[in-house]
């Protein structure tokens, strides 16, 4: 199959990108090996936050690494995990002393790994806990969360997590923190159309023209049902009859932020119509924004869909969304 995107070679695309991500910030993170970025500066004592997964679903992870946010990231090939010598090599160069916390997308392979990079880290005397993101409620039910998928929650959950390991004072603490995060969101999403592999060109799974994927993965894990393409209100509304059937409890006056992302190519246009939707939705239910994000910071390259975060804030986590951050990925002013 033909493959028509603007590559060089499609079996280094992984590398490329990382080498054009390094430019991108003109400085202030390195790419100590390949697959392994850190920033430049790190200030001492601090617990170092350590994302990763596989590339191809940009900015996601490693768009992440900046300003009160991830301090590196292991970065494996095209949806495959990072090895974990890559890791273990991010482990050691965000080490100052008070411990790594590992946070990840909860995939079998990225686990195994990571899991392999942390015993051998602690081999070495790093201090390493782990938090795995699984908001994707339509992966599994909610007695059986440790089987969820990670998908487009990451990037609330990072970004609180990367505020909180510049506050906390020990793994610990920023591990528990995390947690709550973590535990605070919900995902679902919906595919229309599939992304390709770089180096093959073949779609990453199959969906007929009239079809969408609800609760369907970003690398088009069986979701909840197969649906017949329907008005934007009308998918906004299954999607969110997943999140509140779950068991994160929203009561009025709650507040959360919430995130519309593209998986690719939905247009910007099409994700401010969902938003649309559902902001109706929660106003008449008294559930507050606290703030939003829109657009594709959770793909998988030309995959046509949407997904649907909310995490739930409390004093706490207020404090930590409120400080600013900035990376290729997000920016918080």
């Amino acid at each position: 199959m033909s493959i028509k995107k603007i590559i060089n070679d499609p079996n280094s695309v992984a590398t490329d990108l990382l080498d054009g991500l390094v430019d991108y910030y003109n400085g202030s993170i390195k790419l100590i090996s390949p697959g392994a970025i850190v920033k430049n500066y790190i200030q001492d004592d601090k617990v170092g936050l350590l994302v990763g997964g596989g590339s191809g679903h940009e900015p996601s992870y490693h768009g992440y690494v900046g300003k009160n946010l991830a301090d590196g990231a292991s970065c494996g090939d095209i949806f495959a995990a990072p090895p974990p010598n890559i890791t273990l090599e991010v482990a050691r160069a965000i080490n100052k002393g008070k411990g790594v916390l590992f946070l990840y997308g909860n995939y079998a392979g990225d686990v195994l790994n990571f899991d392999l990079a942390s015993n051998l880290a602690k081999s070495e005397g790093i201090e390493v806990e782990t938090v795995l993101v699984w908001d994707d409620v339509a992966s599994a039910p909610p007695d059986e969360k440790h089987k969820r998928r990670g998908i487009a929650g990451l990037l609330p959950i990072v970004k609180l997590a990367g505020a909180a390991s510049n506050i906390a004072t020990s793994l610990e603490e920023l591990k528990s923190i995390v947690v709550k995060a973590r535990d605070n969101t919900r995902s679902v999403g919906a595919a229309l159309k599939p992304g390709s592999i770089p180096a093959t060109g073949l779609p990453t799974f199959q969906l007929n023209e009239n079809e969408i994927g609800l609760g369907m993965g970003i690398h088009g894990e069986a979701g909840v049902s197969i649906e017949q393409m329907m008005s934007s209100d009308e998918l906004t509304v299954l999607m969110l009859d997943l999140i509140f059937k779950d068991d994160l409890p929203l009561d009025s006056n709650d507040e959360i932020i919430l995130f519309i992302n593209s998986l690719g190519s939905t247009t910007l246009m099409e994700c401010l119509i969902v938003l649309k939707k559902v902001k109706e939705i929660l106003s008449k239910m008294g559930i507050k924004l606290y703030d939003i994000i829109v657009g594709p910071k959770v793909t998988c390259q030309e995959m046509a869909g949407v997904s649907i975060s909310i995490t739930k804030l409390d004093t706490d986590l207020k404090k930590y969304w409120d400080m600013p951050c900035s990376s290729l990925g997000y920016t918080k002013l």
